[in-house]
């Protein structure tokens, strides 16, 4: 399970931090795959649509709306599943991108 119920309380809504600058956001979750080069940094979540808005590395970084259903299904080159990264503490926006 990518987003516990734990998170599922922290994270908040898609569109309600819209009035917070890009930098100063908060990342609540930070997922990716163990054999491939992409991560997903969690900053709003709708738990009824199951949408994620994220911060995105992959082939491009990029802001965007994800389903966490897709994301559930994704595979890496090895057939691995996407992970939660465990140790993740919530961080700034700003501060991931500086280290990006």
């Amino acid at each position: 399970m990518l987003i516990t119920k734990e998170l599922e309380k922290m994270i908040p809504k898609l569109y309600a931090t819209e009035d917070i600058k890009l930098e100063n956001k908060i990342v609540y979750a930070k997922f990716f795959t163990p054999d491939a080069n992409w991560t997903w940094w969690v900053l709003e979540y709708d738990k009824e649509d199951r949408i994620m808005f994220c911060y995105v590395q992959g082939m491009n970084d990029e802001l965007g709306n994800v389903s966490l259903d897709e994301l559930e299904s994704v595979r890496g080159p090895l057939g691995l599943k996407v992970e939660r990264d465990l140790y993740f503490k919530q961080t700034r926006y700003g501060d991931i991108k500086e280290l990006n």
